[in-house]
């Protein structure tokens, strides 16, 4: 009987098919045979103890303006109706995410859900990265207003960003001559009761900050991003420049500390990032860079990826 791969995403109709990488793993399971089932966050349901999805059956094809069909509307059981769960959608890492985390553990293992759902949770992307403190910048994570200051006193030049934020969203690059602070942490304070995370700003950035991707612990391969002239971001969604990059010596010593953690945790596909040796994050809820990895290296991750998928099935 064909496998059904259940995909919790974003709607496909909104993704860029030259640069996401739930498209090329859903292709790619496509392509092995899997049928594929596409649903959104809100199509998640805990029913009298059963987790169950309401979606379409999806079909996939690397044609621009043309990539997908959907079939009609049905509510399949994730633990009896699909092998396999792709916990997919973007962040913000807020409370809904952390209640799909809850659904979803309570068909993992038997149904295999990448990332471990448990392990998902208890991994935000800026707060995973602190059990690490030898290999991260400078950093604060506070709503003490007191303490933002002591820090920028003692740092001068800083960065001041939502603590489970994604994608660049909310980042302030506050030089030591910039009268803007109170006002950013106003902002702050009236959006969310969260903390935010303050950390010493990276002159290397200039020269780019590697996305690494690590597959079931393993290094995988890299791709670095630049940011644009007069831009302190370099995700590619505010226009960070991807180039072709080789790891350094300090680069894979962090992996080698990392991998075996994040195997034992079953965080399967991860990708961190890396600015002048000092890691700054561990994106473990919907990690971006295969597609430009592969271009450059003319590797096709997505397969490395179900090859590590079909050992745990």
């Amino acid at each position: 009987m064909t496998v059904t791969v259940a995909i919790q995403m974003d709607h496909v109709s909104t993704i860029d098919i030259d640069g996401d990488s739930t498209f090329a793993m859903a292709l790619e399971a496509q392509k092995r045979g899997y049928a594929l089932f596409h649903f959104e966050p809100q199509g998640l349901s805990l029913s009298n103890g059963r987790v169950i999805a309401t979606g379409q059956p999806l079909e996939l094809r690397r044609e621009k303006g043309n990539h997908f069909t959907l079939g009609e509307y049905k509510t399949i059981d994730l633990a009896t109706e699909s092998g396999v769960v792709l916990m997919r959608q973007d962040p913000p890492f807020d409370m809904s995410y952390i209640t799909a985390t809850h659904f979803l553990e309570m068909v993992h293992p038997e149904t295999l859900v990448v990332n471990n759902p448990r392990e998902v949770r208890n991994a935000p992307e800026k707060l995973f990265v602190t059990e690490f403190p030898q290999y991260m910048p400078a950093t604060l994570i506070t709503r003490d207003r007191a303490q933002v200051t002591a820090f920028r006193k003692e740092h001068k030049d800083i960065i001041v960003k939502p603590l489970f934020g994604n994608g660049g969203v909310g980042v302030f690059h506050i030089k030591p001559d910039d009268e803007n602070l109170n006002v950013v942490l106003e902002m702050f304070e009236a959006q969310s009761r969260d903390p935010i995370i303050v950390q010493a700003y990276l002159k290397d950035v200039r020269s780019g900050d590697k996305r690494i991707i690590l597959i079931d612990g393993e290094i995988a391969g890299a791709t670095n991003r630049v940011p644009q002239e007069g831009e302190s971001r370099s995700n590619m969604h505010v226009g960070g420049q991807p180039e072709k990059s080789k790891l350094t010596d300090r680069e894979r010593e962090i992996c080698a500390v990392l991998g075996p953690e994040l195997k034992k945790r079953g965080l399967l596909f991860v990708g961190i990032d890396v600015i002048g040796g000092l890691m700054t994050e561990i994106n473990v809820t919907s990690p971006t860079g295969i597609q430009e990895i592969n271009r450059f290296d003319d590797v096709c991750l997505e397969a490395d990826i179900w090859d590590a998928i079909e050992t745990k099935l």
